[in-house]
């Protein structure tokens, strides 16, 4: 039986998408039949632009148009246009409390019955994110993006050491590298958003999904929970007890400084997401040919409550569509994401450009790629997880995920405690 998870509520101090207005969106495109949709700048997203591009030429009477906005505002103006009304046919977001603000106040549709074999592709723990009460709200459109463990094994040889699969391999690992002067873990605290990899894995496998999903849906006190004042007390345990890299406040992810200290042999770990991977190649390809370079899942926690196989990062970019676009537009969404989504040429495209779709049937294709190791390690990784946690700053509400990016900043400072962090986000 397919388990379904409530995903992040609207909660927080969240205002109401129906006080929301806007001058202007792109969903009623003037009465006519086509539908329209929003995309990003940047990234994977080309791919995506020539996806709709085929099933225009392919779809005359059927068309989609499309309006590509950066990523930085993009959040603002999908939001002031689904609470105008106003919005595309086909609304993207991360999941979160975003598309349960969505359905709570109908401005999206339940997809149940318009998914086609679409559901049977997708991999459990990502098809989750977009579920609400056993429905589904939001499918995947694109790659998926876990947080894995980077290593050094030149760095591990040369120390002895294994590499560590449960945390108390971690600390005896520590104490060893400590003693031959190597850096455990690299972590770009400079950037901070690294940092929630950490708070987010030692929660889950401290108390299990179950702790963030109190915190996203709103739950009066969910911060202070003990899992989560686990995680910051570890994280400053190890940040004050040589487990990160001394700069670690100063190492910023921007010119990818992390990579580079796992790179060199400054550092044994690297936590970070997938995307990664191609940063090492790219950046570091001596190292990243050497065989030195590695990979890895979190390590459990021997008395955690937290199931093992669960991972966090980015489950994808989903699609929803929106309850106000006509019936023609919605039809032609519905058709877009039950006849077109993972298409042969786009998956092909995808793994041809080193990304990952969420799909448990393309196992003879990743093995054809340049990076079938790791790309089969992630699929492993992503089809055999229990739960898929969507990053925190994205999960959590717009007006959340500033404050907690700045206390967790002073959290890695040494400058607020964990129970201080627990007060000031129960706060909000």
């Amino acid at each position: 039986m397919r388990r379904t998870t409530r995903v992040a509520a609207a909660g927080l101090g969240v205002t109401s998408l129906l006080a929301l207005s806007a001058c202007g969106g792109g969903g009623e495109n003037g009465g006519e039949a086509d539908a329209d949709a929003w995309i990003l700048t940047g990234g994977g997203w080309p791919a995506i632009q020539e996806d709709f591009d085929r099933w225009n030429e392919a779809n005359e009477d059927a068309q989609i148009d499309t309006e590509a906005i950066e990523n930085d505002s993009y959040k603002g103006q999908i939001r002031t246009a689904v609470g105008s009304g106003e919005a595309p046919t086909l609304i993207m977001s991360w999941t979160g409390g975003a598309l349960l603000e969505y359905a709570e106040e109908e401005r999206i549709v339940d997809l149940s019955e318009h998914t086609g074999e679409l559901e049977s592709r997708v991999f459990d723990s990502v098809w989750q994110n977009g579920q609400i009460d056993d429905s589904t709200y939001a499918v995947p459109l694109n790659d998926v993006q876990p947080v894995v463990m980077y290593y050094n094994q030149a760095v591990f040889d040369e120390a002895g050491v294994e590499i560590p699969e449960t945390w108390e391999d971690v600390e005896a690992a520590i104490d060893t590298f400590n003693e031959n002067d190597v850096a455990p873990f690299s972590l770009a605290g400079g950037s901070v958003w690294p940092a929630l990899m950490w708070l987010q894995y030692l929660t889950d496998r401290h108390g299990g999904e179950e702790v963030f999903a109190a915190v996203v849906e709103g739950e009066e006190g969910a911060w202070d929970n003990e899992s989560i004042l686990y995680a910051l007390e570890t994280m400053q345990d190890l940040g004050e007890n040589g487990g990160y890299i001394d700069t670690f406040n100063s190492v910023t992810a921007d010119q990818n400084e992390d990579a580079q200290l796992l790179a060199d042999g400054q550092a044994a770990m690297l936590l970070q997401g997938s995307w990664v991977y191609s940063t090492i190649h790219q950046d570091f390809p001596e190292f990243a040919e050497s065989g030195d370079f590695g990979f890895t899942s979190f390590p459990t926690l021997e008395d955690g409550a937290g199931d093992p196989s669960n991972i966090v990062g980015n489950p994808a970019n989903f699609w929803s569509v929106s309850a106000d676009a006509s019936e023609e537009e919605q039809q032609i969404a519905f058709d877009y994401i039950s006849e077109n989504l993972y298409n042969e040429e786009t998956v092909t495209a995808m793994l041809e450009a080193g990304s990952l779709p969420p799909l448990g049937d393309i196992e003879d294709q990743i093995a054809e790629t340049e990076d079938a190791e790791f790309l089969e390690f992630s699929s492993n990784l992503v089809g055999e997880a229990n739960h898929f946690q969507l990053s925190w700053d994205q999960a959590v509400a717009p007006e959340v995920a500033q404050p907690l990016t700045d206390n967790l900043s002073q959290i890695l400072r040494g400058d607020m405690t964990p129970e201080q962090f627990v007060e000031a986000m129960n706060s909000l």
